[in-house]
């Protein structure tokens, strides 16, 4: 077989590939050969069918099976013996200029680029970290109390105040026409925690039950719905219920219900701390190993293979697909997302992926069996049960796949952390859990 390497473009790759027909011939005869001992044919005893009839059911089949193996193997071979990597899948051609007696093709593919790492002595990072303070558990402990609440109903001379349930109808009007997704009827909402635009919220408040009002509400320039957006719409309410929240004591039996067994909130205060310890820790080193990930994206220059990205935006694509259905929003199937608004993220993802590896392999950053066990344990600490949730990690492979990304991706991190330029940042509590 005789091969020959092209180079084109940046990674692109093109390879001729020359086989002998005589040994596609020779092969696919002998295939026919083997399947005439087995196939059946009305009139003929098995084993005794025709050659002819064999061919005539078989022939194509048998003849695109062994083309597709002997051209996937002289690629692979041709690859191997010019040292070449390639990224994803190549496009083969048959050409039409073969000598006789020979098949020709051509394949186009990419190769992985060769990667020189930045120096990392001129790389700066951040490496941020936060303190769980007496007062974050305090508004934890707050949180948890809102997530046990119950509500009764107001004195009917009472209005509506912050933190109550109210039910009410209302319906907008853009220049006195109704609007789409402007009308309800018995709509519940709780006051003051953010899920009506502040300005409507605001308008609530006060109002008694029975009581109707009519206000104006500019929606916001963003605003989720398009048709509103930037537009300020009149709003018709009325109050059809008020119910005041009731926060359960904090005693014993609170305590007991979160799991502190002696129903001493001095007990529920030391467990709600360490579980926010766990979720700090978790938080810092994310928002510390993005830090690192942005600044080797920086330091480092190189071509990524375009089929990888294309690859890429392609899961993305279908991410956001099965994203829209998970949201039951209508006619997914038919929906097109331009694959364009993907293509710079996609880019990012790939690079970080190879500079990644390349980190990993040239460093012996792969993640050790006794890390992958002790991630898994102090995960699990955050669990009632923490012994099912390590068997639930171990028993599977793909669960077990992704637990090993994130170990390398911190072995990684605290490789490029110990050589570049680190400035450390602490962060208030509740801004870091405040970010996404």
């Amino acid at each position: 077989m005789a091969v020959t390497v092209e180079t084109l473009e940046k990674l692109e790759r093109r390879i001729t590939l020359t086989l002998p027909f005589d040994a596609l011939q020779s092969e696919i005869s002998s295939r026919l050969k083997r399947l005439a001992l087995t196939t059946k044919a009305d009139g003929f005893r098995p084993g005794k069918v025709p050659m002819s009839v064999v061919m005539q059911r078989f022939g194509n089949s048998v003849h695109g099976e062994v083309l597709n193996e002997k051209v996937s193997q002289a690629f692979i071979d041709a690859t191997k013996e010019a040292g070449l990597r390639v990224a994803g899948r190549p496009q083969i051609a048959e050409k039409d200029t073969a000598e006789e007696g020979q098949m020709v093709f051509e394949a186009l593919f990419e190769v992985y680029p060769d990667i020189t790492l930045g120096d990392l002595s001129q790389t700066e990072v951040e490496r941020f970290s936060s303190e769980v303070t007496e007062a974050a558990i305090d508004r934890t402990i707050d949180i948890l109390r809102k997530q046990r609440r119950t509500f009764a109903v107001r004195a009917e001379s009472e209005g509506v105040m912050e933190s109550d349930r109210v039910t009410i109808d209302f319906e907008g009007k853009l220049d006195g026409v109704p609007f789409e997704g402007g009308k309800a009827d018995d709509f519940q909402f709780l006051v003051g925690e953010g899920q009506m635009l502040e300005t409507f919220d605001l308008a609530v408040r006060g109002m008694k039950k029975g009581e109707s009002k009519t206000f104006p509400l500019r929606f916001p320039d963003d605003y989720q719905s398009k048709d509103v957006a930037g537009k300020e719409a009149d709003f018709l309410v009325t109050v059809k219920s008020i119910e005041a929240q009731q926060l359960p004591e904090i005693n014993d039996m609170f305590a007991r219900s979160l799991g502190a067994l002696d129903g001493s909130m001095e007990t529920l205060r030391k467990d709600v701390g360490k579980n926010l310890e766990r979720e700090v820790k978790a938080r810092v080193m994310l928002r510390s190993k993005r830090s690192v990930m942005e600044a080797l994206l920086k330091s480092t220059q190189f071509d990524a293979p375009a089929t990888l990205i294309e690859e890429e935006v392609g899961r993305q694509v279908e991410a956001a697909l099965a994203d829209m259905k998970k949201r039951g929003m209508p006619d997914v199937d038919k929906a097109q997302i331009p694959a364009k608004i993907f293509e710079a993220q996609a880019e990012s993802r790939v690079r970080l992926a190879l500079l990644v590896s390349e980190l990993v392999r040239a460093n012996n950053l792969q993640a050790k069996p006794q890390q992958l066990q002790a991630y898994i344990e102090e995960m699990s600490q955050s669990y009632e049960n923490p012994a099912e949730v390590v068997s639930w990690y171990l028993g599977d492979r793909q669960r077990m796949a992704e637990v090993e990304a994130v170990v390398v991706e911190m072995n990684v991190s605290e490789f490029v952390m110990a050589r570049a330029k680190v400035t450390d940042k602490q962060l208030p509590f509740d801004e870091l859990m405040a970010a996404n």
